[in-house]
């Protein structure tokens, strides 16, 4: 059987060009026998990472490229948009750095409709790369179609010239004359410049049956009528991903073509190192006395320490110090005093400013140093939270702090951290939107010229939103959609177009929150994109910047902050001394004031349903209100009468053990926190606090591979440690893994928000409990649009 490497394949982050998943991709290679396959988008590297995992996978070379557009008259130049098409491939390291190299700098400095680079920017960043000729837009075909051999001899040259035995003439045959004109041309030039010649097919979808459905991207992407494209390059339905044995027989006059696609792939070893983390190291004050990033921590957390728990309690509680010194010990372990610093020194800058920050969320509030560093304003040892929720010296991890900041002043502290680490080491993430069931549908059925009330009767019998169905599961179960595929042809060709591009990648953004700081340049690490609001990101998104290595923060505009600190501006009017601070959680009126179900505005617990629990709750204390918010959810919701009931003495908390009252007292004999969870396998089986940690993400994920391991030893260490009989063992596991499937981070926020492109967020009623129809009502075509929502997302 013949082998083929295909070397110029478009994925769907070619957007709305290209619609090869990435996934599928790869399968399908593989399935071919073939050993490698190259991932060429147009100028962008977006699915650079998750090709090249995704191909090791399956066992094949990964070969990361860029169909990079090529300015004839330099990068720089802004008179005429005559682009030419040339394919680039990394060999290895080296080359991938230099293709992120030109791939940044064909946005940040040459970008003019397109990202552009030039044979200057080839010539300097050209190690470790492979250049093939390109398409029939390419510097070496175009002058052909002319009949102008000389500048197409005169451009090989040029390309000889910077990559020399590097260069490859690349042929295509897509059924189209003037490529056969241009291929003896080509041809021609290869054997008198001793250049050799590659086969490509500029895969842009996958079955040739896909030619239809990419016909209808196209027209999503331009803006136009089905049939109205007249485009030279896609005249034909063969842009597909060919076997070896179609392209051989294609190129049965010329089988060098394909057999040089695997000498080129032979050329490849490109192996990224073990992942390790970029971080920048904090520059220390040189006026103090510490030395070093963890000498300075110290410094810095002796002093809060005293700050937040007075000299008294500091000189006499042992425990105080033990935890500070354990949590201290292992920050500088894990080599993480730079991470803290960092995320203290632009708190502090904020604060200074007076700029509303957060009080902390998330596993960080269980840090006690992230406490004295006012990271967070939460005493951990006041509420039982555990730091190793936030590191764990077992599974080293970056961690994760997540900071709000009042909506209207974000982009300061943004702009300060450029400042301080650099322009070149700061950007924002991007994220990708996609086609959703609905938009699909509304979008092929504009290009296909279905009439509009047809399409919006047929899409808004699709449920979307986060209950949502696939356009394959909405036409089975729903009676009403599958009686008009099965009598209307026109709708049936609707949803079936629709149903090819479901799920595709339909444009790129700025990520709402997310923001990256490397140690180095960050085109060291990933490409980089310059949108037209000016915002430089990350070409990678959220998942693999953090698999990388690169140090991830979120930023998250806040309103309610907003609206918090200009509450306390006019009551400083009145009372000048007045704090937010200054609030016991406690506070009388406040609880009664919940209790009467008077939440209008209160973050999490304004919704109607919300209004209802919290009167027939009638908290009587904080921690009444933070298990509220942990169990109004689907799951442990059904749980909220038996506290209720619990809490007034109705009816009596029940303990399967007498060892589990004192952890679950607080919430009245029902576990609500992963916390709780953690603290029972400590306490009842035996667990370290890294175990028990490790044992709650196998609940929470649903491991099913790992769980019988973890109950085997949750039951082997309860009889044990606490001489618990197997029988009682057994029940409390039953009783506690459910529980950990849904528990809440103690200090977690529980609410469903939409974040916005410019970094803010608004809070829908709560998480699912909002209709799907109420989320999509609040645009008035019923679509939460890409371009204006950057992502739903459930924090905590």
């Amino acid at each position: 059987m013949p082998q083929f490497v295909h070397l110029h394949v478009h994925s769907e982050y070619s957007l709305l060009d290209g619609a090869c998943r990435i996934e599928r991709l790869c399968n399908r290679i593989a399935d071919f026998g073939s050993p490698a396959v190259a991932l060429t988008d147009h100028g962008v590297m977006y699915g650079a990472m998750e090709f090249y995992h995704t191909a090791r996978k399956v066992n094949l070379i990964p070969i990361i490229g860029c169909e990079a557009y090529l300015a004839p008259r330099g990068h720089l130049d802004r008179t005429l948009r005559d682009e030419a098409h040339v394919t680039l491939l990394a060999a290895d390291l080296t080359g991938y750095r230099n293709l992120t190299a030109l791939v940044s700098k064909g946005f940040l400095d040459g970008y003019y409709y397109k990202p552009r680079v030039d044979l200057e920017l080839l010539d300097r960043y050209n190690d470790g790369l492979l250049l093939l000729s390109g398409c029939i837009s390419g510097l070496v075909a175009a002058p052909l179609l002319k009949n102008d051999r000389e500048a197409a001899l005169r451009n090989a040259k040029a390309y000889r010239e910077i990559f020399g035995d590097r260069f490859y003439i690349e042929v295509m045959r897509h059924g189209m004359p003037e490529q056969d004109v241009v291929n003896e041309g080509l041809v021609s030039i290869a054997r008198e410049l001793d250049v050799p010649i590659v086969a490509t097919n500029d895969a842009h979808y996958q079955e040739c049956a896909d030619a239809a459905a990419h016909d209808v991207l196209l027209c999503i992407g331009t803006g136009r009528m089905v049939g109205e494209t007249n485009r030279l390059k896609f005249s034909t339905d063969q842009f597909y991903l060919k076997s070896p044995q179609e392209m051989y027989e294609l190129w049965s006059d010329l089988p060098e073509a394909c057999e040089n696609t695997l000498a080129v792939a032979s050329r490849i070893d490109l192996r990224f190192p073990s992942r390790s983390f970029s971080m920048p190291e904090y520059s220390v004050p040189s006026e103090g006395r510490a030395q070093t990033p963890d000498g300075y921590l110290r410094e810095l957390c002796e002093t809060g320490l005293v700050e937040r728990y007075g000299e008294q309690r500091v000189r006499e509680d042992a425990a105080l110090r033990e935890r500070l010194e354990y949590e201290l010990g292992v920050i500088s372990a894990m080599g993480y005093a730079s991470y803290l610093l960092i995320v203290w020194d632009f708190i502090k800058y904020a604060r200074d400013r007076d700029i509303p920050v957060g009080p902390g969320r998330g596993s960080a509030a269980g840090s006690l140093v992230a406490y004295c560093l006012r990271i967070t304003d939460l005493d951990p040892l006041a509420f039982g939270l555990f730091f190793e929720r936030f590191l764990n010296p077992d599974r080293i991890s970056m961690p994760d702090i997540d900071t709000d900041f009042c909506v209207e002043r974000r982009d300061e502290v943004i702009a300060y951290v450029t400042g301080k680490y650099g322009a070149d080491r700061v950007a924002q993430i991007v994220t990708f939107g996609t086609l959703a069931a609905r938009a699909a549908v509304r979008d092929a059925g504009r290009v296909l010229g279905v009439p509009l009330p047809d399409v919006d009767r047929v899409a808004k019998l699709i449920p979307s939103g986060p209950t949502g169905l696939s356009i394959e599961a909405a036409v089975t179960q729903i009676a009403e959609l599958k009686v008009l595929y099965d009598g209307n042809p026109q709708l049936r060709k609707l949803l079936d177009t629709a149903k090819t591009i479901e799920g595709l990648t339909r444009n790129a953004g700025t990520h709402a929150a997310g923001i990256v700081i490397s140690d180095r340049p960050l085109v060291e690490y990933v490409p980089l994109v310059k949108f037209a609001d000016g915002r430089i990101n990350t070409q990678y998104d959220m998942e693999w910047i953090e698999k990388i290595g690169l140090l991830k923060m979120d930023f998250l505009g806040l309103r309610n902050l907003t609206v918090m600190h200009n509450a306390v501006r006019e009551i400083r009017r009145a009372d000048p001394e007045f704090t937010l601070e200054s609030i016991p959680f406690d506070d009388r009126k406040t609880l009664e004031m919940l209790g009467r179900g008077e939440t209008v505005g209160v973050f999490q617990v304004e919704s109607e349903g919300m209004k209802r629990v919290c009167t027939e709750l009638r908290p009587s204390r904080f921690e009444d209100i933070v298990a509220l918010v942990a169990l109004y959810r689907p799951g442990p919701m059904e749980w909220i009468p038996h506290y209720i009931n619990n809490k007034h003495g109705r009816t009596k908390p029940q303990y399967l053990h007498p060892k589990l009252e004192p952890i679950l007292a607080e919430t009245y004999a029902i576990p609500c926190y992963q916390e709780q969870v953690m603290q029972i396998a400590r306490d009842i089986a035996g667990f370290s606090m890294a175990e028990a940690d490790e044992l709650r993400k196998v609940m929470g994920k649903k491991l099913k591979d790992q769980v019988p391991i973890y109950r085997r030893r949750f039951i082997e260490g309860a009889i044990a440690h606490s001489a618990i009989s197997k029988k009682t063992a057994q029940e409390i596991f039953a009783f506690v893994e459910p529980f950990a499937g849904y528990g809440f981070n103690k200090c977690a926020h529980g609410s469903t928000e939409i974040q916005l492109p410019d970094g803010t967020s608004t809070t829908l009623s709560a998480a699912y409990k909002t209709p799907p129809s109420e989320i999509m009502a609040m645009w008035p075509d019923g679509q939460v649009r890409p371009h204006k929502v950057a992502r739903v997302v459930r924090t905590g």
